[in-house]
């Protein structure tokens, strides 16, 4: 099987990760805009270099509790797709981990999670435990995407 590079992050006490494909950069978390109407783990969105970006909070999503802010929480800057076009989106994380090549994956059990199996692409083998790999174009559905795009459209027109 071919290795694969995630970037691990934690929510809770959690080990998260996320293909580095899908990842386009990380930045300190500064203020989220509160953009009425949004779903609860939305908090709102950022401006990235003149582009609304909406910010997701992976705590609340999947926890449904809110991501405290400390030195170590950021945003993980993520391109989802959305049909024939792509969004950019933040997810709010307790803290960035590192890189970690991860070539050993064992589909999700389908007991003891606090998270939709949905999210879940499996489980990835590292040295002391396991990474929970997520899919990024499930953590948000399709009709949330359109509204998120329908909104992000808005806001900069």
């Amino acid at each position: 099987m071919q290795e694969i590079q995630y970037l691990t992050f934690r929510l809770v006490e959690e080990l998260f990760g996320l293909g580095i494909l899908h990842i386009k950069e990380i930045i300190e978390f500064e203020s989220v805009t509160n953009v009425p109407m949004m779903p609860d783990y939305i908090p709102g969105v950022i401006n990235l270099r003149g582009n609304v970006v909406p910010v997701l909070d992976l705590n609340m999503r999947f926890y449904k509790r809110k991501t405290e802010i400390g030195r170590r929480t950021c945003i993980v800057i993520t391109e989802v797709s959305l049909g024939a076009e792509s969004l950019d989106v933040g997810l709010l994380v307790d803290s960035v981990e590192e890189v970690l090549d991860i070539n050993s994956i064992e589909n999700a059990p389908s007991f003891g999670s606090k998270i939709k199996l949905d999210f879940v692409q499996g489980l990835g083998k590292i040295e002391n435990g396991f990474v929970i790999l997520l899919k990024i174009d499930q953590v948000l559905n399709l009709e949330e995407l359109n509204q998120l795009q329908e909104k992000s459209n808005l806001l900069t027109n």
